[in-house]
């Protein structure tokens, strides 16, 4: 089995975070609810305590019983975890007379394994409510700050560190090595888990589950279903059949495209101009939420439809990834929204096929980098995320071919004219918004009075979260010319400014 590093989280926001510093570290890992450890298996070489955003004086608090995993294994409690330690141990914790957050400087007490390599006073970020004002009788102090003097303590006779701070944030600038020095040193990880050892377990996985059986994949021409597809391909061959289907809201060109890059892959796949069935869905629908519900309703219809030609097919293929896992199990229990286009919803149990996510366990960065392990072509790949739903939530109106035309041929302008000046690559997500406004114009002699478009580009790193991209006024100035000359129906061009928080990446 592959060796992992558990993480216990309590609900902090920045647990995901920690778990892609391990990853980082080639390290495999997996976060568990802490109300939910799974059995401490030979593989498990270490544990991660979560922060959160409970007190540990609170009554409800989460509790955890520390003694199944003190002797056994190197831990590592963060903030939360930390103050959970002290308390527990018989120290003290009380709510501090302002929140300590934001950076502040660490001071060594003392050496220590977890503080090998790192150079002090250092960097640090802080973000908690309560904080430690005496240590249990078997701890000893390791590091403190100008406001905190228990910052970093360790218990004697274990393999236990406890920190109020939080290394898994860039702005603890040491953050990396310490937990290097846990994972690595302390834990004793190997640093074997990687994108090629990824594929030859994962395949080998694949061939014992699925053997000579058919499996039915759902393609998007996006990175998750594309990855999974590649995966399912080297595992069982032509035994994987995949079902694209043309929504009529793709991009420009987007269906004939994707299916040429599949052919590229050795794909079996089944390519399905369903367009009409969906503009009819859709007709006369402007509420946001009743488009998603016609498109996945159609998308099943039309799903099921295909699939059962498929005779014998025992497998349903999903592009699930790690951070949709997380959310299902969570501290606060399942999610009560899942987005449509993250699984096929209701055809499970219409088809009665059993499920298989051979990306489960990957956050969006690793399934890019499998993805270019298994050589799968770099214009999927390097796709910016598109919704599930398509441009019919980037049309703030009803459907209708020719307001998808229009949008179509502007988002084609927009996203050609940062490839061509460099700027494609930079940016986490891009696209083209049809506004339900119309706006009076000058083209020749005459005056116009046509729609709008609003231009949308963001950076981040999940989509959690995610700032307005500073694209440079001359590109700008070019796109809007080239959609006001080139696109009928279009007079005037605009750029969303808004972060998220408060706004979100798609309008709709």
């Amino acid at each position: 089995m592959q060796e992992q590093i558990l993480i216990l989280d309590f609900g902090s926001q920045y647990t995901q975070l920690i778990a892609r510093r391990v990853r980082e570290l080639n390290v495999y890992c997996e976060i568990h609810p802490y109300n939910h450890i799974p059995e401490i298996t030979p593989n498990i070489k270490g544990i991660i305590l979560s922060g959160s955003p409970a007190s540990v004086r609170d009554e409800q608090a989460p509790q955890i019983d520390l003694m199944q995993f003190e002797k056994q294994l190197p831990i590592l409690a963060v903030c939360y975890g930390a103050q959970y330690y002290a308390q527990k141990g018989g120290g003290n914790v009380v709510a501090s007379n302002h929140r300590e957050y934001g950076r502040a400087m660490l001071n060594k007490a003392k050496d220590s394994r977890l503080f090998e390599d790192m150079n002090f006073p250092t960097q640090v970020w802080m973000s908690h409510g309560d904080t430690i004002t005496d240590l249990p009788t078997n701890a000893e102090l390791i590091a403190s700050t100008d406001s905190i003097p228990f910052a970093a303590f360790e218990i004697k006779d274990s393999n236990t560190y406890c920190i109020q701070f939080h290394p898994e944030v860039t702005h603890s600038s040491e953050g990396a090595q310490l937990l290097k020095n846990f994972v690595v040193k302390i834990s004793g990880c190997t640093q074997d888990w990687n994108p090629d050892n990824f594929i030859h377990s994962t395949v080998d996985e694949l061939i014992q589950k699925i053997g000579d059986d058919k499996v039915i994949l759902g393609l998007s021409g996006g990175v998750d279903s594309s990855v999974a597809a590649g995966l399912l391909h080297k595992a069982i061959g032509k035994n994987l059949y995949c079902i694209f289907i043309d929504n009529g809201l793709l991009r420009l060109n987007e269906f004939e495209q994707v299916l040429e890059a599949y052919k590229q892959m050795d794909l079996n796949v089944i390519g399905v101009n369903a367009t009409g069935q969906f503009y009819t869905a859709l007709a006369g629908i402007q509420d946001p939420e009743l488009k998603r519900k016609a498109i996945g309703r159609v998308f099943v219809e039309v799903f099921e439809q295909e699939s059962k030609k498929i005779e014998g097919a025992r497998w349903l293929a999903q592009g699930t990834i790690y951070p949709d896992v997380i959310e299902s199990v969570s501290v606060k229990g399942p999610s009560a929204t899942i987005k449509s286009h993250h699984n096929v919803g209701g055809l499970p149990e219409k088809m009665q096929l059993k499920i298989v996510e051979p990306l489960r366990s990957l956050f969006k960065d690793e399934v890019r980098k499998v993805g270019a392990a298994l050589n799968i072509p770099k214009d999927i790949l390097g796709r910016h995320p598109f919704p599930g739903p398509g441009l019919a939530i980037r049309i703030i109106d009803d459907i209708t071919p020719q307001k998808v035309h229009i949008l179509q041929q502007a988002d084609a302008l927009f996203l050609s004219t940062l490839r061509e000046r460099g700027w494609y690559d930079k940016i986490w997500q891009a696209g083209a918004i049809f506004l339900p406004v119309k706006s009076v114009g000058v083209m020749g002699d005459e005056r116009t009075y046509e729609n709008v478009i609003c231009l949308r580009a963001v950076t981040s790193v999940d989509g959690m979260t995610a700032d307005w991209v500073h694209i440079p006024h001359e590109i700008l100035a070019e796109i809007s010319n080239k959609i006001i000359n080139q696109v009928k129906g279009i007079n005037r061009v605009v750029y969303d400014i808004s972060s998220k928080p408060p706004a979100t990446i798609e309008w709709e």
